[in-house]
């Protein structure tokens, strides 16, 4: 009996240390994919592979996923994921800002305050992104303040969070098709959100999260896919073989 109680423990024990190395992983794996895109950045001085886009799509899906979590507290693990995607992806725009304006060639700068919806989202300061990001979660939490008691508001909430997530590679997928090319992509980026999605969409599965967040795992593993067949299409020796 003794010897049954102690397996038992030791079962429950390494469940429990699986379980927290897991979160851990879903906490800051997200983040995991930018490393090898930031470096390539880095390393190239330009940014022009990598859409800003992506960047839009993951702050409006996190701040809204937080608001989400207050109106109906799932997860610790998933609200701390959220915070940490956000630094993510300001880290990445504060990059690209530095890089695209070491290159400008033209002084002519692009700002916020102009109100010149052709050029959104493609501002030269980056306090212009923060101050939009502030903007829209005064407006998130307004909204939310008032009508948090309302469960069909806060499902919307969340159903809106897992869209823009599940939508997270299509800028992506868009740009590459706009230039014909991956070149500047890190393809390791690609490879990290497969790999990354395929497995938060299974934590999901298995923790009986709610089904939008299972949902947006599944399109976005389709949109992964298309990005890496985009890869072996538009790479130098397909292009040869093919013309």
């Amino acid at each position: 009996m003794d010897s049954e109680v102690v397996v038992q423990e030791d079962m429950e024990g390494s469940w429990t240390l699986l379980s927290w190395m897991a979160s851990c992983l879903m906490v800051f794996g997200g983040a995991l994919p930018y490393v090898p895109q930031y470096q390539d950045i880095q390393r190239s001085n330009s940014s022009e592979g990598f859409s800003t886009r992506v960047c839009l799509v993951l702050l409006i899906a996190n701040i809204l996923r937080i608001f989400f979590w207050i109106g109906k507290q799932f997860e610790l693990t998933l609200l701390l994921q959220s915070v940490m995607m956000i630094l993510t992806m300001f880290a990445m725009l504060h990059l690209c800002c530095t890089v695209q304006n070491t290159n400008r060639v033209s002084t002519r700068q692009h700002r916020l305050s102009e109100l010149d919806f052709r050029y959104f989202w493609k501002w030269s300061a980056f306090e212009d992104y923060l101050l939009f990001c502030f903007g829209f979660t005064v407006l998130c939490a307004v909204v939310t303040l008032l009508l948090l008691d309302s469960a069909v508001f806060v499902e919307m909430l969340g159903s809106l969070a897992v869209t823009f997530e599940a939508m997270l590679g299509f800028p992506q997928l868009l740009q590459n098709f706009h230039n014909c090319s991956t070149k500047g992509m890190s393809v390791t980026m690609v490879l990290l959100w497969t790999a990354g999605d395929i497995f938060k969409t299974t934590y999901f599965v298995m923790n009986e999260s709610p089904a939008q967040f299972w949902v947006c795992g599944s399109v976005q593993i389709l949109i992964d896919v298309a990005i890496l067949l985009q890869v072996l299409f538009y790479s130098q020796d397909t292009r040869v073989k093919l013309g």
